[in-house]
Order: structure tokens, then sequence, then C-alpha cells
């Protein structure tokens, strides 16, 4: 099982460390990154975590996929 997770329609004002903070509730967090515009700074409104193991990773999608956050 892959462990990277692709994490789609994001609230423009969720950042790194937020993502981080969401994710890390259902495990252990390797890396988080929201994906910013290069010339403005400002969030795509996508991003990427990476858990631990795939089984964390699973768990997590498993539980926010289709959830609300942050609008």
């Amino acid at each position: 099982m892959n462990n990277k997770i692709y994490v789609g329609n994001l609230a423009y004002g969720v950042d790194s460390d937020q993502l981080r903070d969401k994710f890390t509730e259902h495990g252990q967090v390797t890396s988080a990154k929201v994906i910013t515009d290069r010339d403005t700074g400002r969030s795509k409104g996508f991003g990427f975590v990476e858990m631990e193991s795939g089984d964390m990773a699973q768990a997590a999608i498993e539980n926010l996929d289709g959830s609300d956050w942050e609008g």
C-alpha cells in the first residue's frame, strides 16, 4: 500500500502545518505540503500527505474522505 496521499479541494486558507495537524489525528505523518502558486504564494487548493505506513494512510483516507473541513 502506498503511504502518500493526494488531498484535494482544500480551502485556500489551509497551510501545510494545518494539513499535517489534521492528518496527525489519524496516525504518524512523515510530511505534509500544500501546493502553492510560485508567483503569488497562494494555495492551489490541493496538497500531499505522507504517512508513516500504508495502514495509517488507509485509516486517514477512510476517516477523512468526503469530510468537510475549513469550508
